[in-house]
């Protein structure tokens, strides 16, 4: 079975200007998708899927290919089933694997746990989900638990939200449902795939570059033994 990997990078962004070749405590934001996705060991191919030269040559430096997309798709209209279709049909494999670069967070050994999971070959699209122990609400009505009584939150059936860190694609299936004119980014028979929450944040405000970073320095820091208040 060939697995590969994409790591979808464009130049633009409105919001964080130019984040992916932006310094995130010392690197490029982009990097660290590439390199969590060389380090967990997992792919036959890795390729930064990108319309700009320079994001180009810095997937040459760090050793991965560069798949130079259309200008046609190089715009914010253009949607993940676009870019996606049109590097599937120029790259034989039989499942890709998205490696999200606004999401740095996540470790190479969840990236191979989660490739594991890819390759029983059970679902044609497997997504990465976060698990919500908390009482939830859609439209004013509770969804995981009854108003009528409290139980305690590790108790709870979890509502699990689509973080889109790591997602993966059956090609045959994706390809086919695109042709048909389907959504095929939920193409077919779905599995869910957990992370932790500390791996999952998405960046895409300034905020949440804040709290990336201070999470990326924090792991620099040697752990020190835990103390508490009034005992010594």
């Amino acid at each position: 079975m060939k697995i590969i990997a994409m790591i979808p990078a464009r130049m633009g962004s409105k919001r964080i200007p130019k984040k992916n070749i932006r310094l995130l405590a010392g690197k490029p934001l982009l990097q660290y998708a590439i390199e969590n996705a060389v380090n967990s060991g997992a792919f036959d191919e890795v390729w930064v899927n990108s319309e700009s030269e320079v994001i180009g040559e810095l997937a040459k430096c760090c050793g991965v290919g560069f798949h130079k997309r259309p200008a046609e798709l190089s715009g914010e209209r253009a949607t993940n089933n676009d870019f996606t279709r049109e590097f599937l049909e120029c790259h034989e494999c039989d499942y890709l694997v998205m490696v999200n670069p606004t999401s740095p967070l996540i470790f190479p050994e969840t990236v191979a746990d989660f490739v594991s999971f890819v390759r029983d070959g059970k679902y044609d699209t497997v997504l990465s989900v976060v698990e919500e122990y908390a009482e939830c609400f859609f439209c004013g009505k509770p969804i995981n638990f009854s108003v009528d009584r409290k139980v305690n939150s590790q108790d709870l059936v979890p509502v699990v939200k689509v973080v889109w860190a790591l997602t993966a694609w059956k090609r045959e299936t994706f390809l086919r449902y695109a042709s048909l004119g389907k959504c095929a980014t939920f193409s077919g028979e779905l599995g869910f795939f957990p992370i932790p929450f500390d791996q999952a944040v998405d960046i895409d405000t300034e905020a949440q570059w804040k709290l990336a970073e201070g999470i990326l320095l924090a792991r620099k820091i040697d752990s020190e033994e835990t103390e508490y208040w009034g005992e010594k």
